[in-house]
């Protein structure tokens, strides 16, 4: 049986329910659509720790954070040396693998077995390395220039892109994988990673995917009667909510350009296709298309990620096989709990190769399903917790000791908290069981007598947004490393100080 060539397609901040195929009223994704009636589309998948490194360490290993060692978001921790990725497992069954794009790796040029890597590191100069994209940049003329637009990679404002629409970040990726698929070693098959760095912001699309969606009345953001902004809040609420404050336009113009970015990334796989399919391999090749987490977008009074509210956790995840692969089907959905855990096994599976020991994940093609899900996010102060079952989610804040209960069949966009609602006592208890039993080294604190005890609840003492949410500027010369150029997800004046003099 001759293997398949795979294609792994991974975006930043695209929310699960971003889909025409998932009923999206205004965002447009023929592509995507046609991947799903092509395949099957998975409706109950999750980022099982909604931030950036972490996400990409379970993706790239099969392991969630208890395993590889972050659910906070550590920028220079090396990947775990005693965890195969999913490059190398195919690199050790006889593949060639490339990748392109955002891997989000320490250290940066650290290929994490595939062959190569063009990588796209959205401009983080600070470890001392430029990503590829900037040098295609400079070799065309643009050195330094991919920031020119003024918009910031950590907040929402937006503007159309300032250069040519050949040189965006997302024609580039698409580009260079182009070209490792024509260039392939034809007697081997290959397993692609393609790493857009897009729908995260800078929210700066090239204009004519804006003007699509000009003459469109965009939606806005729902929220919750539990969501009313209070200092009642726990304290990570309150950080998330406070953080990111826009007025009706503000929202109105990002939620635009956020489509518009999907919308691009949309017709650029639908570019990288047709270059598989003229190379006459499209019917040998597996293609999988997720996110590494979502995008809240103003949902809640939130924006960003690292919570498990649905926009945020909740992340595509498409799957097409073979030409007629009866593993994988073709116009179906599947409402399986899965995770970025699976996405190794599953891939893995498909190509006929023995999944690792070390992986955890399961794979989504077989008939083992998982009753529920686990999900983390940070330690200490900037923490939450979830279980996620077939019909309700907990979430968990430690700081307060609050638990959030939803009906997620019932109550997709999660508007009602039943956490305090008697008559769901009994779901709330096993919920909370479950998530006892999974909390493991300093989270144990947060449990007495095998009970959810947690800490003394705090107000979140807002700092405002000095450095613009890390904006990069022109980087030619290229700028020094900056060790104090670290994210702070949460800045905080000092305790009872609210900027007055």
């Amino acid at each position: 049986m001759q293997n398949p060539n795979v294609l792994l397609i991974v975006t930043d901040h695209w929310s699960a329910p971003l889909l025409g195929a998932a009923g999206h009223p205004i965002v447009h994704t023929p592509v995507l659509n046609t991947l799903c009636k092509n395949g099957v589309r998975f409706t109950n998948c999750y980022s099982e720790h909604p931030v950036c490194i972490p996400a990409r360490r379970t993706l790239m290993t099969g392991t969630p954070a208890k395993f590889h060692g972050d659910r906070t978001f550590q920028p220079k921790r090396p990947m775990e040396k005693n965890l195969p990725t999913i490059a190398q497992t195919f690199r050790d069954a006889g593949y060639q693998a490339y990748g392109v794009g955002k891997t989000h790796t320490y250290p940066q040029r650290d290929r994490i077995g595939f062959d190569d890597i063009l990588f796209d590191d959205e401009g983080r100069t600070l470890y001392g390395v430029s990503d590829d994209y900037e040098i295609y940049l400079g070799d065309r003329g643009y050195l330094g220039q991919q920031f020119g637009h003024g918009m910031s990679n950590n907040a929402y404002q937006t503007t159309s892109w300032h250069l040519p629409e050949e040189a965006h970040a997302t024609n580039w990726a698409t580009e260079a994988m182009q070209r490792f698929v024509r260039r392939r070693d034809p007697k081997r098959p290959s397993f692609w990673y393609l790493g857009y760095r897009h729908p995260h912001p800078p929210l700066v699309p090239p204009q004519r995917f804006l003007d699509y969606y000009k003459d469109t009345e965009i939606d806005k953001p729902f929220r919750g009667s539990w969501a009313e902004p209070s200092d009642e809040h726990p304290w990570m609420i309150q950080g998330v909510q406070s953080r990111n404050v826009y007025s009706d336009r503000e929202i109105e113009w990002a939620r635009r350009a956020f489509y518009a970015l999907c919308t691009h990334i949309d017709q650029q796989i639908g570019a990288l296709i047709g270059t598989i399919r003229e190379e006459g391999i499209l019917d040998n090749t597996v293609i999988m298309f997720t996110s590494d987490h979502g995008e809240m977008l103003g949902n809640h009074n939130m924006w960003a990620k690292q919570t498990f509210y649905e926009w945020s956790a909740g992340i595509p995840m498409i799957l097409m096989g073979e030409k007629n692969c009866r593993r994988v089907g073709f116009n179906r959905t599947d409402d399986r709990l899965c995770a970025l855990q699976d996405v190794m096994p599953t891939l893995l599976d498909l190509a006929n190769i023995p999944i690792p020991e070390t992986v955890k994940g399961k794979s989504m093609i077989n008939e083992s399903k998982r009753e529920y899900l686990y999900g983390e996010f940070g330690e200490d102060a900037p923490s939450s917790r979830m279980i996620r079952t077939h019909s309700h989610k907990l979430i968990y804040y430690p700081i307060g000791n609050i638990c959030q209960l939803f009906d997620i069949q019932e109550d997709p966009n999660e508007k009602n908290d039943l956490a305090n609602d008697p008559s769901y006592a009994s779901v709330l208890n096993e919920l909370k069981y479950l998530l006892v039993n999974e909390l493991y080294g300093t989270d144990e604190k947060w449990i007495t007598h095998g009970e959810l005890t947690g800490e003394p609840n705090r107000k979140y003492w807002p700092a405002p947004n000095r450095e613009l949410g890390l904006t990069r500027g022109h980087q030619w010369p290229v700028p020094p490393i900056n060790p104090k150029g670290g994210m702070d997800f949460f800045p905080e004046a000092p305790e009872g100080w609210d900027g007055s003099v």
